[in-house]
C-alpha cells in the first residue's frame, strides 16, 4: 500500500513519521478556494480538497495503486472566531502577537484520511482544537522574534516548535495540533474508522 502525506510542511513530516516509517510525499499543488466561515469547518473542508487533489494525481498516474491511504491536513489558528492565517507581512506578525499577548486563542488542524484498499475507498474527517494561552508578550520581544523569519510562513504567526515557544504560558489540548498534526488522533481514527493500524 502506498502511504501518502498531501503536505510540504517539513513540521507535518516529522509528525507523520511517527506513524508510518516509510511514506511519499506529494502535496496539492492548487490554491484552495474556501468557502467556510467557522474555523473548524474551513480547516476540514481544506483538509478535504487537499487530500483529494493529490488522490487524482496519483490515479492519473500510468502506474495508478491499487491500494493507497491518502492524508491532507490544514492548520490555522483563531482569536475570538477571526481565523488568523499566515502573516502577510512583517508588521502583520507582530499585530498579530501583540493581539495575541496575554490572551487565550484556538488553534484549529483538519485532517482527511482517504483509503482505498481492495477495490473499496472510504474516507474521515475530523478537526482538532487546541486552546493556546500566551505570556505578555512585548512589542520588542515581538519585533525580535519577527526578525528571526520564523513567523513568516506559520498561522497566527509563531511556531510552538521553535522560539515562539517562549510565549506559551499554557495548552489545553494536544500540542501536536498546534504544530500542525494531531498525530495521536490520527493514529485513533485509522484504527477505528479504517481498521489500518493494530
Amino acid at each position: 500500500m502506498r502511504i501518502i502525506l498531501a503536505s510540504a510542511s517539513p513540521r507535518r513530516k516529522e509528525l507523520f513519521g511517527r506513524l508510518f516509517n516509510e511514506f511519499e510525499i506529494i502535496p496539492p499543488v492548487e490554491e484552495e478556494i474556501c468557502t467556510a466561515k467557522l474555523p473548524e469547518e474551513m480547516v476540514q473542508q481544506l483538509s478535504v480538497k487537499k487530500a483529494e487533489e493529490t488522490e487524482r494525481g496519483i490515479l492519473a498516474e500510468t502506474d495508478a495503486p491499487a491500494d493507497y491511504l491518502i492524508a491532507g491536513a490544514d492548520t490555522v489558528a483563531a482569536f475570538q472566531n477571526r481565523i488568523l492565517g499566515k502573516p502577510e507581512s512583517a508588521q502583520d506578525a507582530k499585530q498579530t502577537l501583540c493581539m495575541l499577548s496575554d490572551n487565550t486563542h484556538q488553534v484549529f488542524t483538519g485532517v482527511t484520511l482517504i483509503l482505498r484498499k481492495e477495490g473499496i475507498r472510504r474516507c474521515t474527517t475530523f478537526a482538532v482544537c487546541t486552546d493556546v494561552t500566551f505570556y505578555p508578550v512585548s512589542m520588542e520581544e515581538a519585533a525580535w522574534y519577527v526578525s528571526t523569519g520564523e513567523p513568516a510562513d506559520k498561522a497566527g504567526s509563531y511556531g510552538i516548535q521553535g522560539a515562539g515557544g517562549r510565549f506559551v504560558k499554557r495548552l489545553d489540548g494536544d500540542y501536536d495540533n498546534v504544530a500542525g498534526l494531531p498525530v495521536a488522533q490520527i493514529y485513533q481514527r485509522l484504527k477505528k474508522d479504517l481498521d489500518i493500524l493494530h
